[in-house]
């Protein structure tokens, strides 16, 4: 998996976590929704970085 294509999976799914827990704290669930969108595409890109390198070798 590319490095740099691991981090921002990485990033992407903290993010996620951080805002889907910040909008459970205060009721947002606009907040919520969008931190499980983020970690969605956090793990999208970190399948498809697994796919790559499965691929690869």
């Amino acid at each position: 998996m590319a490095a740099n294509e691991k981090t921002q999976a990485k990033t992407e799914q903290a993010k996620g976590k951080i805002k889907e827990a910040a909008g459970r704290t205060t009721g947002n669930d606009r907040l919520t929704t969008e931190g499980r969108i983020d970690q969605a595409k956090g793990d999208a890109r970190e399948a498809k970085e697994k796919a790559k390198d499965t691929f690869d070798h």
